[in-house]
């Protein structure tokens, strides 16, 4: 049982994270948290057993979103691989780091990084994108209906971006793609579905780096992962087949609650328990 509930949750954090560009481990690591108060086969999970268990299965999440986002011709290569130039030293600093916690401390501090990001994909869904004369690298790219969107941005500045949001993946096994999505669809004008499918590639690389990290630490349980792989393979496809056809608006607005009633649960208990 303990193992098909580890399979169902890697399918949905792959879903979910493939669908708005999260990573699926803003889910993983609380959940992790979570099951190893509840029940005595997660017994040994501790905040860093969750972050190197969650990073090493997002690599597979983003490797399996971006292969279908790579379909419908929705990845910006070139963007993305110059964003890694930041957000790959960023992850294994932030996998380095991640050993500092212990389980009170991370757990509020990841409870308030929860609720920031909430923030953040509320600030995304009202937040109007910046007006701005394009300089540095100038991209375009054409939907399904025609319609041609014009993206730029600044080498240095894309690049230190990437760095802190791969140190925060690193840091708290998240992936990252949470800070990155509105940051280039706000700060760059990347078009959303771009901005979506160009993270997933980010995060996939970065998940790479921070895990070898990780590994080297003795961070990751390979049962668990071994479980949550094949959940988060599927999922990361599903997640990429829906954002190809439905609007995200309602799934942002329920992750947002949830992201916010987590991140409450999770610094109750780094305070009181």
């Amino acid at each position: 049982m303990s193992y098909l509930i580890l399979i169902i949750l890697g399918f949905i954090a792959g879903t979910v994270g493939s669908l708005i560009g999260l990573g699926g481990g803003i889910i993983i690591v609380p959940a992790m948290l979570y099951l190893s108060t509840m029940t005595s086969f997660f017994h040994d999970v501790t905040p860093q057993t969750a972050i190197g268990t969650s990073l090493l299965v997002i690599i597979f999440t983003g490797l399996s979103s971006t292969l279908a986002y790579m379909k419908y011709k929705t990845v910006d290569y070139k963007s993305g691989l110059i964003f890694f130039i930041g957000s790959g030293p960023g992850s294994i600093i932030g996998a380095y780091l991640s050993k500092l916690f212990n389980a009170h401390t991370f757990s509020v501090w990841f409870g308030l990084f929860m609720i920031l990001i909430s923030i953040t994909l509320m600030l995304k869904a009202k937040a109007k994108p910046v007006n701005k004369v394009h300089k540095g690298i100038i991209r375009t790219y054409e939907d399904e209906s025609g319609e041609l969107y014009t993206y730029s941005y600044r080498i240095f500045t894309g690049i230190a971006i990437a760095f802190f949001v791969g140190l925060l993946g690193g840091l708290f096994g998240i992936g990252g793609g949470s800070l990155m999505v509105p940051a280039m669809m706000l700060l760059f004008l990347f078009p959303p579905k771009v901005a979506v499918a160009t993270s997933m590639l980010i995060i996939f690389l970065s998940s790479v780096t921070g895990s070898v990290s990780h590994i080297a630490e003795g961070h990751v349980n390979w049962l668990y992962a071994l479980c949550l792989v094949p959940g988060a393979w599927f999922g990361g496809k599903m997640g990429a087949w829906v954002n190809k056809r439905v609007r995200t608006k309602t799934i942002v607005l329920f992750m947002r609650v949830v992201l916010i009633l987590i991140g409450c649960e999770l610094i109750y208990q780094g305070i009181f328990s």
